[in-house]
Formats: C-alpha cells, sequence, structure tokens
C-alpha cells in the first residue's frame, strides 16, 4: 500500500482524428514531467478527439496505442489511464484504458454514452463495475457522461479515489464543475476529473477545469484553469481513512446492485 498518491492530469488540445499525431504531442508533455508521479491522466478520446466515426480510427485492444501506453508507463514508472475508441468482436467502445508500470491493463468501457451526440449509435455501452486496484488504493473508473448519474458511480465497493475523463464542452462547464464535487463529497471519496481543451472539427470547444477533490470536496489542485497544464495534486490515503472513521456518512448511504 502507497499511502500517497501522487496524480498528474494532462489538460491539453486534441487533434480531430489524428492517432499518431496526438501521441506524439503528448509524447512531449509527458517527457516534460520533472516530478515523481504515481499517476498520468489524459482526456476522453485522447488520440482523437470526440469522434462518432469509430470506423476511421478504432484500433485492438493489441494496437498501437495499447503498445505506447505501456512503453511509457514502465518508463516513467507510472501508470497511465485515458480512454480510447477499440474495436472488439465487431463492436466499437468508447474504452478507458488504465496501464501499470508492469504493464498489467485494465480497462473500462464507458457506460452511458452519450445520446444527445449519437454516440449510443456507434458505441457499444459497457457493463463493468470498473473498479481496480492499483498500489493498494482501490480505483473507481467513468468517463465524461458518467458524471451525470450519480448511482452509477456510487460508492458502495469502497473505493478510494473516482476517476473520470472527459471530453467535456464550454456552454455545460458549470455542470462538470459542480458535478465533480458532488461526487467527491457523497461518495467521501477523492475524485479526478481529467477535461481537455482547445476546439474540436465540430465547433465545440472545450475549457479544461480539470480538478482533484478531496472526500469533502475540497479543491486539492489550485485554481481551475482553460489553459494547456499539468495538473498535480497528492493524495494522502490514511487521511481519507481518518475522514471516513471520524464521519460515517457511507456507513448510512443506500445499496444498489450492479446491472
Amino acid at each position: 500500500m502507497k499511502s500517497n498518491l501522487h496524480l498528474t492530469a494532462l489538460q491539453i488540445p486534441l487533434v480531430w482524428e489524428a492517432p499518431q499525431t496526438n501521441r506524439a504531442y503528448i509524447d512531449v508533455q509527458l517527457q516534460a514531467i520533472s516530478n515523481p508521479t504515481d499517476l498520468i491522466l489524459l482526456p476522453e478520446m485522447f488520440t482523437t478527439g470526440f469522434t462518432m466515426h469509430p470506423e476511421k480510427i478504432a484500433e485492438p485492444m493489441d494496437g498501437p496505442t495499447v503498445q505506447w501506453m505501456r512503453l511509457w508507463a514502465e518508463r516513467l514508472e507510472a501508470a497511465l489511464a485515458g480512454s480510447i475508441v477499440i474495436q472488439e468482436g465487431g463492436q466499437f467502445f468508447n474504452r478507458m484504458l488504465f496501464v501499470c508500470p508492469d504493464g498489467t491493463l485494465h480497462y473500462y468501457d464507458k457506460h452511458h454514452t452519450f445520446t444527445l451526440a449519437g454516440e449510443d449509435q456507434v458505441y457499444t455501452a459497457g457493463r463493468q463495475a470498473g473498479i481496480i486496484t492499483y498500489m493498494g488504493w482501490k480505483i473507481c473508473l467513468r468517463i465524461c457522461y458518467d458524471l451525470r448519474f450519480p448511482v452509477w458511480s456510487r460508492n458502495t465497493q469502497d473505493y478510494d479515489l473516482l476517476i473520470y475523463v472527459a471530453n467535456w464542452p464550454t456552454p455545460r462547464i458549470q455542470a462538470w464543475d459542480t458535478l465533480l464535487q458532488a461526487r467527491a463529497i457523497e461518495n467521501m471519496s477523492f475524485v479526478a476529473g481529467v477535461n481537455r481543451i482547445g476546439q474540436d472539427e465540430k465547433g465545440h470547444t472545450y475549457p479544461g477545469h480539470t480538478a482533484l477533490y478531496d472526500g469533502l470536496g475540497k479543491r486539492l489542485s489550485g485554481a481551475l484553469s482553460t489553459a494547456e497544464k499539468a495538473v498535480t495534486a497528492e493524495l494522502n490515503y490514511l487521511e481519507l481513512q481518518a475522514l471516513r472513521k471520524r464521519l460515517r456518512f457511507l456507513e448510512d448511504r443506500d445499496n444498489f446492485e450492479w446491472c
């Protein structure tokens, strides 16, 4: 068990449907990380932007991006996590990959596909609980639109860290800010939300506001920013457990069964 987990969330622009270009751009950001870190977070669909054309850019699970993530995780001795478009069994998935330094690969398929953009028409919704263990921490993986549905992220499995990777647009950024903080408070968990910046091919703009919160909803990552940056924070496991022991709110939670 690692009592202090160092997180680095990369708030970056993305080039439309250009996996090789985006990987090369992120190479530079990863090379610039100067402080030791345990986990690096990348946005939703970080190789392509939020595209509804998976047939153009989908990769298999042994494709170039998975191999690229494994190389960087080993080199930096840190896990990498973010979502890309995966094709498997004749279906397309918006899949969050979590690659550990030893090459171990976990994944979670987005459960709430974004109907407003037609994501439900081209991507298959996932059914996994999305709970993994890394360095002794129990971590819950989620993607963008999942943030709007609190039951799906309800902390019935005693996770310690809840992660959202996103392409969350400017017009609804207040909802992003509010719901991230709410998820931290109601689940008495650390919450990390990483969002992209820039503009996509559809003309949608993305303002960042990447943030990390503690179990009481206090922001640990400084002021919200719209600039390209590496957002960092140190999470203390023992402080979280002491908080839960002192304020036993989770003991009064409702229980829900996973579908």
